[in-house]
């Protein structure tokens, strides 16, 4: 499976809307017909990535699809992960492995990927559907919970002279920490006013509407108190204005920064942020990211094997 990374909250869209952008990770799953053991075999980003297989997210969605189906967990073969997602900046990174997991489960069983479902799967695995939903739709996905818990993905138009930039200071946030972050509690009024941040949000980000999206990318509920964690954040986002950003923003739960601007405006954002946010010691790096608009793809799995050198 390819899946793409995918910025979430967007500013006011806290939990609940995320976009696509073309970096990946790259997943395939190899039975075995003489083995019930499961290796797995990790490169590109997530090469040094400090994790046993039995807390990587990606195994554990695997593992709990075969479950779910009603077949046992101890499956045997090899998990072939080459990802080019910066982890514990704020690109879903976990969340795109959930997706993959889940879908080489599915295919390995023979059957059809059904995203809906899918998506009400990865919520039980990790929790984050602003960042599965993208990772299985592509594009700018809004997601709402109904009263019995399932969540429902809802795709948004996206103007197409919409440019996106992020930025990340050499600094990794745990999505843990940044939860911690939070206030148990926000007065009813704040509430009130992203309910209506996060519809000049979505209109702002269907016509490219530079009022809306100085409101929309502005919020109360999660940025103020994670700001502080990232150093140079709140200069970055001071000069990606400056230098032509209709708005920015933490990327997810950070380290990573997300601007939006005009198409003719991305590399002079991305300069003024990756300047604001190096300083001491601290280096920063960041890239234009151009929107993944199908989601979820199955792989040629040769591209995979030949990263390995298999």
């Amino acid at each position: 499976m390819r899946v793409p990374c995918s910025t979430s909250n967007l500013g006011s869209g806290f939990d609940c809307v995320g976009l696509a952008f073309e970096r990946y990770l790259d997943a395939v799953f190899i039975p075995s017909t003489t083995s019930s053991a499961l290796r797995v075999r990790r490169d590109g980003t997530l090469r040094d990535f400090a994790v046993s297989d039995g807390d990587d997210v990606l195994v554990r969605a695997f593992r709990a699809e075969f479950l779910r189906r009603g077949f046992s967990s101890a499956v045997g073969g090899t998990l072939m992960i080459s990802s080019a997602i910066p982890v514990c900046r704020g690109l879903g990174s976990s969340g795109a492995a959930v997706v993959a997991g889940l879908s080489l489960a599915c295919f390995a069983l023979g059957h059809d990927l059904d995203r809906d479902v899918a998506l009400a799967q990865a919520v039980l695995v990790e929790g984050h559907p602003d960042n599965a939903a993208p990772a299985l739709f592509g594009g700018l996905v809004a997601v709402g919970i109904s009263g019995a818990g399932v969540p429902m993905a809802m795709k948004m138009p996206l103007s197409s002279t919409l440019a996106f930039v992020f930025a990340a200071p050499d600094v990794s946030i745990s999505t843990a920490s940044a939860r911690a972050a939070l206030p148990d509690v926000v007065p009813h009024a704040a509430a009130v006013r992203n309910s209506g941040r996060v519809a000049a949000l979505l209109y702002g980000l269907a016509h490219c509407d530079a009022a809306a999206l100085e409101i929309g990318l502005s919020d109360e509920l999660h940025v103020q108190y994670r700001l502080p964690l990232i150093p140079g954040a709140a200069g970055a986002l001071t000069a990606a204005r400056g230098a032509g950003a209709y708005g920015a923003t933490i990327s997810g739960s950070g380290s990573g920064l997300i601007a939006v601007c005009p198409l003719d405006r991305e590399n002079s954002v991305l300069l003024a942020m990756t300047s604001a946010l190096s300083s001491g010691r601290i280096t920063a790096d960041g890239f234009i990211a151009h929107p993944d608009v199908l989601g979820a793809q199955p792989l040629d799995v040769s591209g995979v094997r030949a990263s390995f050198g298999s």
